[in-house]
Parts: C-alpha cells; structure tokens; sequence
C-alpha cells in the first residue's frame, strides 16, 4: 500500500464491556479496504485514555460500560483527541439519550440492530465530517430533535462568551478569520507568547481545541458577520 493509499484508511476504535461484539465488529471493520481498528476499550475510561493516545478518526462507543457511561466519556474524548469523530453505538432506541449524545458532542447515533452495510454507511459518513442519526425516528421527529438541540448549543454557547473578556473576544475573532498568531499579536499590539496564553484560554474556557471549532463557535453566535469581519481585516492590517 502506497502512502497515498493509507491516508484514506479509517482509523477506528472500539470502545464497549462485550468482547465477542467487539470482536465481531473488529472482523468486520478490518475485512474492509479503507478501515482499521487501532485500538479497543472495555470501558468509559479506558476509552478516553485510549483516544488520547491512539487519535482515531471514528470512535464507535456504547452507551451503557463500566466505571464511566459513554455520554459520560464523549466530552472527555473530544477534549483530549479533537480529530476524533464519535459515532455511538447502542441497544438503546431512545430520544432521551439520542439528545444527550448531541449535546456531548457525538457525531452519529446508530442502534446495535441495524445492519452491518448501515454500520460501515454511517462509519464513512461521520468520517467526511456529517452526522448520521437513525432510532426510528421519521423526519419530522427528528428535525424537531435537532432544533432542539440547536437551540440548546446555542444557549449554551452565549453563556460561555459571557465569560469571556473583551480581549479574549477579539483574539477568538481574528483567529477564527484566519490570523496567525503573529497577525493577532501584531493588530493588538500583543507578543506571540500573550496571544498563544489567550487561546489556550480559549480552549480552556469553551472546550474549543481546533481553529475549525474556534470557527463553527464564532460562526453561531453571529461573531464573524460581514462588519465584524471588516474590521477586523483592517485592524490586523494596519
């Protein structure tokens, strides 16, 4: 396999307390071109400790393991391996829990019943960056979720901007614009070290480890609208 050829393969782990569905869905991801497995957990902390270590691209994770939940892990694991896509996979056909998987962070909500095809469907399908839901939900059901939950991340996000300083603000702004650090720094009159100390902030106090994230965030709350966007080129330019 050609170095071209290896950077398409999904690297995937497995984190769930039942070896022989571990081991079947090992067989079943390594049997296929562009999927590994690379690591495996039997519960919700050897997961995240795992992920941190392994960086997988997909995280297929359960619900319900031992000494920490999955909803419970989601958020930990994407702190600590930012690359990391979750798709969850569960016994559990229930709203409630489909809901608390988005709002940790999950990116694909699959029941253990469905088809091997739809498991590998939605592996690839949260691995080019979407979401993939299926609990026997019919459209309109699961719009309604998904407002909900909109509505609720964006709830929560102003609050978190809330607790930002007017400097944090305007380093998040031209970070998520595309600025360098030195760009930042250089717009306002700040050294490099201080605006790598303010993002680190900013990954501290909103979770937000990657500049994609920084931009989906500012993006929400309306930060980077055509005025803000405006000004802020022409700070960082003069």
């Amino acid at each position: 396999m050609n170095s071209e050829e290896s950077q398409k393969i999904i690297r995937i782990m497995i984190a769930d307390d039942h070896a022989i569905l571990r081991a079947g869905l090992r067989s079943l991801l390594n049997a296929q071109a562009d999927m590994e497995v690379v690591a495996e957990a039997v519960n919700g902390e050897e997961a995240i400790e795992k992920a941190e270590i392994n960086k997988p691209d997909v995280c297929l994770l359960d619900i319900t393991m031992p000494l920490k939940s999955g909803i419970e892990a989601i958020s930990d694991i994407r702190k600590l391996s930012p690359v990391t896509r979750i798709l969850v996979l569960t016994m559990h056909d229930d709203h409630a829990y489909l809901r608390s998987v988005l709002a940790a962070g999950g990116a694909g909500y699959l029941t253990k019943k469905a088809a091997d095809t739809e498991l590998l469907m939605a592996i690839r399908t949260i691995h080019q960056g979407r979401s993939y839901i299926d609990v026997g939900l019919d459209d309109n059901q699961l719009q309604t979720v998904l407002v909900d939950e909109q509505k609720a991340r964006s709830e929560a996000s102003s609050r978190s901007l809330e607790s930002l300083s007017d400097r944090e603000r305007q380093v998040l702004e031209l970070v998520a614009l595309g600025f360098t650090h030195k760009e930042v720094g250089e717009s306002l009159s700040l050294s490099v070290k201080t605006v790598e100390t303010y993002r680190s902030r900013l990954a501290e106090k909103l979770g937000l480890r990657s500049r994609a994230e920084l931009v989906r965030f500012a993006l929400g709350l309306g930060l980077l609208d055509s005025t803000r966007t405006e000004n802020a080129g022409a700070a960082a330019i003069n």
